[in-house]
């Protein structure tokens, strides 16, 4: 195991040098998208030859922000300061395994390196890892505050009033973003490692 300070946007190179249980810090810029975001983007950028005009910004935007960066599947709490400016106040990990049917055509059509959550995901991400150069970073669950201690500052939002704020895409700046490796570009998942081992056991004492 080791130890990376990773600047987003991250090379191909950068990330299919991580294995599972390496420990990564983050800085730069990182997009949030959990349920009805994803499902937002497949029904609007993954059907069809075209994408309706009027969704063509917030695509490209997205394309730009993605290439070699970072989604965080969170629904984060935000308040405004005294100046009117947003900020995270808990920003905790969202459950992944709800984003396997999106995430493999997610990060073949942006470009994505990283995929943060927590509990993990299942084959079709661990494929697009290994084909597209990519990795799922695991965060620590039940510390949404000091997660959001780590959010420097919010950048802008996409469809808040639409999809809601929890859902929205908030596009953030963070400063050393702890996460771990948990499913590397070499086809290692800790998490079905995890899975297998407890049902050898489970099958043992059965």
């Amino acid at each position: 195991m080791a130890s990376y300070d990773l600047q987003i946007p991250i090379s191909e190179e950068t990330i299919r040098s991580l294995h599972v249980g390496d420990q990564v810090r983050l800085y730069g810029t990182v997009v949030t998208a959990r349920d009805a975001a994803h499902k937002y983007m497949k029904d609007t950028f993954f059907k069809g030859a075209a994408i309706p005009p009027a969704e063509q910004a917030i695509y490209d935007e997205l394309a730009r922000l993605w290439k070699g960066g970072v989604m965080y599947h969170c629904g984060p709490v935000v308040a405004k300061d005294d100046e009117g400016r947003w900020k995270f106040v808990s920003a905790g990990p969202t459950t992944s395994t709800r984003e396997e049917p999106y995430e493999y055509e997610v990060i073949q059509r942006f470009g994505l390196r990283a995929v943060i959550g927590k509990g993990g995901m299942g084959p079709k991400t661990l494929a697009a890892c290994q084909d597209y150069g990519a990795v799922y970073l695991h965060a620590v669950g039940g510390a949404a505050t000091l997660i959001a201690s780590y959010v420097k500052e919010v950048l802008g939002v996409y469809k808040k009033d639409e999809l809601g704020v929890p859902e929205a895409f908030w596009v953030v700046r963070v400063e050393g973003f702890p996460a771990v490796v948990t499913m590397d570009s070499h086809g290692v998942s800790l998490h079905e490692k995890l899975y297998e081992e407890s049902r050898a056991r489970l099958a043992a004492l059965m």
